[in-house]
């Protein structure tokens, strides 16, 4: 998958989470799950949904259980083994997954990367972009590395990435304590812009980022054996 793929996809749906009511609000990750068992159209055992995101268990039946508080997918048994808990998409869960991936192709910028796929597509693209956890912090080490100045301001990377300005803020804040990120003022604008750029960690960071994103493969179809 290409970079510029993935910060569209990205970027859109941060847009369409801030503009659903806070209590239908999901994850990224919840939104891959929920991706993968429209595709899927058969129960998955959780503990396969966990390794496809590479998540513990516990984070895990955290995400499941949002998403089961909110009828958005059934739980039960599974059908070889009883010991086995698998998850299904409920019926709301299919309506509002088509509600997602439509809403993510509205957001998508002409001229953007995707910007002509169709809901279909990016329902494809959010489950295989699910297996890869980014933080906001990893978000924006990608924004500001894609960048062709080398540097831009929260403002940039507000616009860039789609999250809230709080949100960009102090994921700089946490960046720049870790090394990754150097704060500088322009000295030429008037109204005193704060340049971001990447340290020689924050490059290696970001650079580690894009390989990870390069591995994610979309598939046409896939073949998923029932729970």
């Amino acid at each position: 998958m290409e970079l510029r793929e993935y910060m569209s996809i990205r970027r859109a749906y941060n847009l369409v989470r801030q503009s659903v009511p806070a209590k239908k609000r999901l994850t990224f990750e919840e939104f891959a799950i929920l991706c993968r068992l429209a595709l899927a159209g058969v129960p998955q055992k959780t503990s396969d949904i966990a390794d496809y995101q590479d998540a513990l268990r516990p984070t895990m039946t955290h995400r499941t259980n949002h998403l089961a508080r909110l009828g958005l997918i059934d739980r039960g048994s599974g059908m070889k083994d009883k010991r086995n808990i698998v998850c299904s998409i409920s019926d709301d869960g299919e309506e509002y997954v088509d509600f997602l991936c439509q809403k993510t192709c509205d957001e998508i910028l002409s001229g953007q990367a995707l910007s002509r796929t169709s809901p279909e597509r990016v329902r494809r693209y959010v489950d295989a972009m699910g297996a890869v956890y980014c933080t906001a912090s990893d978000l924006v080490l990608l924004g500001i590395s894609v960048d062709q100045r080398g540097v831009c301001s929260v403002t940039d990377l507000v616009a860039r990435l789609g999250l809230l300005q709080p949100t960009v803020s102090m994921s700089v804040s946490s960046l720049v304590e870790d090394g990754c990120v150097q704060r500088r003022r322009d000295p030429n604008a008037s109204n005193r812009i704060v340049n971001l750029t990447l340290t020689e960690e924050g490059r290696k960071e970001a650079e580690q980022l894009c390989k990870l994103v390069d591995g994610i493969v979309v598939r046409r179809r896939m073949r998923f054996r029932p729970a």
